[in-house]
C-alpha cells in the first residue's frame, strides 16, 4: 500500500508531543534540603552564641572556675550546700585562686561557675542539636546524596572543639599559670570560626538547587574567588592575633591610638627569652602585631573590593560592599576598645564584629563563585 505523503506541518500540528523532563540533576537524592538548612542555621545561630559566652567567660576570668572535664556527670552543677563548698575547695588549689583571687567568696565564685557551667552546657546542647538532627535526618533518608560526610564532619569538628577546650583549660590549672595559654585560646577560637564558617558555606550552598548551582558557576568570576579566599585567609589570621590579645588581656595594655606609649614600636617589644615568648606573651608586640595585620586587612579589603567594583552582578557587587562597611565598622571598634582599655561590653561587641565580618566575607566569595541570577538591567554596564 502506497504511503500517503505529509504536510510538512503535521509533525508540529497533528503529532502528539513528546514529554520534557526538566531538572535532571535534582531529579535525584536531594533529600530535605529545606529542613537540613533550617538545621544547620539554628546550629549556626548556637555557634555564634557560643563564641559569645565563651568570649564573656574570659572577660570575666571565669574559664578555670572548674577544674576538671566530666562530660556527661559535669551536666550536673553543684544541687546543695556541700557541693558548692566541694568545688570551691577544688578551685582553691589552683594559681588562679591562690595569687589572684585568695580571699574571694563562695559567692563571688559561684558566680563565675555558673558563666564557665553555662558555657560548657552550651557546648553539650549544640552537640546534642547536631546528633538529634543528623540521626534523624539518616534515619529518614532525608540526607542529600554526597552531604552524609559534609553533616558527618560537622559533628566531628565539634567534638574535637570539645577536647581541645579542655586542653585549654587545663594549660591555666597547672603550677605558674594565672590564665590559660594564649596560644590554646586562639586554637579554641579558631576552630569555633571554622566551624561557623563551614556551616554557613554549606547553608548557602542548601539555599539553591545544585543544577542552579551548577549553571551559576559558568557565570562565576574565579580570579574574584581567589582574591576572596586570600582576604578569607588574613582574616582568619588576624582572628587567631585577636584571640592571643585577649588571652593576655593586651587589650588594656596600651590605651592610645595610633601610637603605643607615643612611639610606633612598644617599649621592649623582644625582652622575653627565648624571642618566640614575645609573639605569644609580650603584651605590646601582641597587641602591636593585631594592629598592623588589621592595616594590611583593610588595604586588602579595599583592593579585593575595587576587584569586585567590575563584576558584571549586582549582587556580586552588594556583597564585597558589605564586607568593607563591615570592615570600617570594625576597625572603629577596635579603636574604641583600645583606647577605653577593652571594658567587656565593648571587647564583646568587637568579637561580635569578627563573627559578621568572617561570615560577610564567606558569603561573599560564595557570591563571586556562584553568582545570583539577574535580568539585563541588573548587570553593570
Amino acid at each position: 500500500m502506497a504511503t500517503k505523503p505529509r504536510s510538512i506541518f503535521e509533525d508540529v500540528n497533528t503529532t502528539e508531543k513528546q514529554a520534557v523532563t526538566t531538572g535532571g540533576i535534582d531529579a535525584k537524592g536531594q533529600g530535605a534540603r529545606r529542613g537540613i538548612r533550617a538545621w544547620l542555621c539554628v546550629l549556626f545561630a548556637l555557634v555564634v552564641l557560643m563564641i559569645a559566652v565563651g568570649g564573656l567567660t574570659r572577660l570575666t576570668d571565669s574559664g578555670l572556675s572548674i577544674t576538671e572535664w566530666k562530660p556527661v556527670s559535669g551536666a550536673l552543677p553543684p544541687l546543695n550546700a556541700a557541693d558548692w563548698q566541694v568545688e570551691f575547695d577544688k578551685y582553691r588549689a589552683f594559681p588562679e585562686y591562690q595569687e589572684q583571687n585568695k580571699g574571694m567568696s563562695l559567692t563571688e565564685f559561684q558566680f563565675i561557675y555558673w558563666w564557665e557551667w553555662g558555657h560548657r552546657q552550651l557546648g553539650r546542647f549544640v552537640g546534642v542539636v547536631w546528633a538529634l538532627g543528623f540521626v534523624g535526618f539518616a534515619v529518614t533518608r532525608n540526607i542529600p546524596t554526597g552531604w552524609t560526610g559534609r553533616l558527618l564532619f560537622i559533628g566531628a569538628l565539634g567534638g574535637l572543639q570539645g577536647v581541645i577546650g579542655w586542653w585549654m583549660v587545663s594549660s591555666g590549672l597547672e603550677d605558674g599559670m594565672l590564665d590559660v595559654a594564649s596560644y590554646r585560646l586562639a586554637t579554641h577560637l579558631g576552630l569555633a570560626f571554622v566551624i561557623l564558617g563551614v556551616i554557613a558555606w554549606y547553608i548557602l550552598r542548601l539555599s539553591r538547587r545544585s543544577s542552579d548551582l551548577l549553571q551559576a558557576r559558568r557565570l562565576g568570576n574565579p580570579a574574584l574567588a581567589r582574591w576572596a579566599a586570600v582576604l578569607i585567609g588574613v582574616t582568619s589570621i588576624q582572628i587567631l592575633l585577636g584571640a592571643l590579645v585577649a588571652g593576655i588581656d593586651a587589650g588594656r595594655a596600651f590605651p592610645q591610638w595610633p601610637l603605643m606609649a607615643d612611639a610606633f614600636l612598644p617599649p621592649d617589644p623582644l625582652s622575653l627569652t627565648p624571642i618566640w615568648r614575645n609573639f605569644f606573651e609580650d603584651a605590646g608586640l601582641v597587641q602591636f602585631m593585631h594592629r598592623m595585620t588589621g592595616y594590611v586587612l583593610f588595604a586588602l579589603g579595599i583592593f579585593v573590593w575595587s576587584r569586585a567594583r567590575k563584576s558584571a552582578n549586582a549582587q556580586t557587587r552588594f556583597g564585597f560592599n558589605m564586607v568593607l562597611a563591615m570592615m570600617v565598622l570594625q576597625m572603629l571598634l577596635g579603636i574604641v576598645t583600645v583606647l577605653y582599655s577593652a571594658p567587656w561590653h565593648v571587647a564583646i561587641v568587637h568579637q561580635f564584629g569578627a563573627v559578621v565580618l568572617w561570615v560577610l566575607v564567606m558569603r561573599a566569595r560564595f557570591l563571586a563563585i556562584y553568582p545570583l541570577p539577574q535580568s539585563v538591567r541588573g548587570a553593570s554596564k
